[in-house]
């Protein structure tokens, strides 16, 4: 039934990109690690037995000198 409402809804949206529930997941993932969650953490939230599976998602993460942040920018 989800897959069917979300399927509809990528359909009535005009998105050329194939999406499907599954693409909803690999967000979640991608968005944990970019709001700075540990890898172990995302491992262990999807399910994942070896971390090298989640570290596929890391392949966004490539910031550079740009995606270091500093302690003082928290306060």
């Amino acid at each position: 039934m989800v897959q069917r409402a979300f399927k509809a809804a990528v359909r009535a949206s005009g998105l050329t990109k194939r999406a499907t529930c599954h693409s909803l997941r690999h967000s979640f993932a991608t968005h944990l690690l970019q709001d700075g969650y540990d890898i172990r953490t995302v491992q262990e939230l999807l399910g994942h037995r070896d971390v090298a599976t989640t570290m596929i998602y890391t392949h966004v993460m490539n910031r550079g000198g740009l995606g270091v942040r500093s302690p003082v920018d928290r306060l």
